[in-house]
């Protein structure tokens, strides 16, 4: 129903912390939550109380922070079998939380009951409105969590019912219905989703794992189905395939189905959000996600960019800014004139009129590229081809030569040694390094020789480096290409280099980097 108002639950501090290779300090989780309430998500899950030190301490702390616009929700289980509420450890730190919600998670399918509680079905939905009916006498707004319920509801249509009605009877605030398995399709979301909805008078959320991935679209077509709430992690973070995407849920609610929601007030921070997210949790950001990666308006194709150039409508199905991400045209053996006018352009060089410097340029890219040289992730040497094209650049320091020494000694250390010869305004400078290895020797070697000519160089440093091997049948002698990403700490920029020799490739990236932030410099020192 377009128009609807729906709400946003992030999970991403308790089931997106489930993630391998995630292990969130308490300063990232409350970091999160700030970054998440700046997005106007309505709800943010801190964890489960009494489950460890770290929850406990953190809803502690984020009671002393400004949250702004999310509720804060507590997340734990129904109270356990032989205890009475106000005696369960688990139930009473919930309680202690103070949080603004109580999630409770509840079996619902006959079959985790018997067999992972333990328990008869009808001791079930005792424990069900036992604990609603407790924590909404104290004033909690409570969510209850339909653990496995569209496995519970294929296999036993019935039970699942008599389990959510009794969390109504209680006076439960929402039912989400929860896909705990993530095997549940999209026709099967909406069909099972839409016959709670006629059914209850409660509002209903809905809660999809990836495992088949389709959690996003599960998403969707509960929300047609009469869902009014989805649960999601940022990123799509979770356990085995993680959980719906919020960063790709939020967009498509609000540009694609007309929902309304605070996060749609807020979208122009989403690609931001992502990456903040990514960093603090210390995991490599996926690069053609949707919305929010840096490829998802990227373009590669000359037809693709030509087409753009009169309306981005063409290759696009929404303007990136609306979801604070840009767009991007790269340079490939794919490129045509449009590739090369547009990216001068971006960089602020008009070259529209000058033909022959166009399709030079052209020339030149395609014949490196059948080389082994790749633009894409090295646009600080495309820029520098550019500006090299318009004689705008010309090289801040001349090469003479260099030595590499690699040795090892009694204990299987090894060192290596650069020495380097280069010359700036007839000036000349021989001089020598240390590395781990030789192209950190080499680093060091050249930034220390030009330092003394460039003082600004010593604030950059090698960020990253990445090395391909180009023909795999050719074994040792095949041609590298060597990608490296460097920093000053506030920009960085890509380079590359190819050669049949790593330590040619290596040099050649390494001298691009040097000289784009020069050029980058003192161009804007005389501009």
């Amino acid at each position: 129903m377009p128009g609807k108002t729906i709400t946003i639950y992030d999970t991403t501090l308790r089931d997106g912390s489930q993630t391998v290779g995630i292990s969130l300090s308490i300063q990232d989780k409350l970091n999160i939550a700030k970054i998440l309430d700046w997005l106007r998500v309505d709800y943010i899950e801190g964890g489960w109380p009494g489950s460890n030190p770290k929850d406990d301490s953190f809803f502690a702390e984020i009671r002393k922070s400004e949250i702004k616009h999310a509720k804060i929700a507590a997340f734990g289980s129904t109270r356990r079998k032989g205890f009475k509420c106000k005696d369960d450890p688990m139930l009473q730190s919930l309680v202690a939380s103070k949080a603004d919600v109580i999630t409770l998670v509840a079996k619902t399918w006959d079959f985790q009951v018997t067999k992972a509680l333990g328990m008869e079905l009808d001791e079930n939905l005792e424990l069900i409105y036992d604990s609603v009916a407790y924590l909404k006498d104290l004033g909690f707004e409570v969510l209850l969590d339909a653990e496995h319920f569209f496995d519970g509801n294929k296999a036993n249509r019935d039970y699942s019912f008599r389990c959510i009605e009794k969390a109504c009877e209680a006076g439960a605030d929402m039912i989400v219905l929860c896909d705990t398995n993530g095997g549940t399709l999209p026709s099967e979301a909406y069909s099972i989703t839409s016959a709670v909805t006629s059914t209850i008078k409660t509002p209903v959320g809905g809660h999809f794992h990836n495992d088949t991935g389709v959690a996003v679209a599960n998403s969707m077509y509960a929300l047609d189905a009469g869902a009014v709430s989805i649960q999601g992690t940022v990123n799509g973070y979770g356990e085995r395939c993680g959980n719906c995407d919020i960063m790709t849920l939020i967009p498509n609610a609000v540009l694609k189905l007309g929902y309304k929601c605070a996060s749609g007030d807020a979208l122009q921070h989403l690609t931001e959000v992502s990456r903040l997210v990514s960093e603090i949790a210390n995991l490599h950001h996926v690069e053609n996600r949707p919305y929010v990666g840096d490829n998802a308006f990227a373009h590669k194709g000359g037809i693709h960019v030509s087409a753009l150039q009169k309306d981005t409508r063409t290759y696009e199905h929404v303007d990136p800014s609306l979801v604070g991400n840009r767009r991007k045209v790269m340079i490939s053996e794919l490129s045509g004139k449009s590739n090369i006018e547009f990216k001068a352009r971006e960089l602020g060089i008009n070259i529209g009129g000058e033909l022959s410097i166009t399709k030079s340029l052209l020339d030149k890219i395609k014949k490196l590229e059948d080389q082994g040289f790749q633009f894409e992730a090295a646009e600080g040497s495309f820029e520098l081809l550019i500006r090299e094209a318009t004689g705008e650049y010309r090289p801040f320091f001349n090469f003479l030569g260099f030595r590499l020494i690699t040795e090892m000694d009694s204990n299987g250390k090894l060192e290596s040694e650069a020495t380097i010869k280069v010359e700036v305004g007839g000036t000349l400078e021989h001089t020598a390094a240390n590395g781990n290895g030789p192209v950190e020797a080499m680093d060091n070697a050249l930034r220390k020789a030009l330092t003394k000519f460039y003082p600004e160089i010593s604030k950059m440093h090698l960020a990253d480096y990445k090395v391909r091997v180009l023909e795999d049948n050719s074994g040792t002698a095949s041609s590298v290409r060597v990608l490296i990403d460097q920093t000053d700490g506030a920009d960085h920029w890509g380079t590359v280099g190819v050669s049949p020799n790593i330590i040619e490739a290596s040099w050649m990236a390494l001298v691009d980097g040097i000289e784009y932030m020069l050029f980058k410099k003192h161009k804007n020192i005389n501009s």
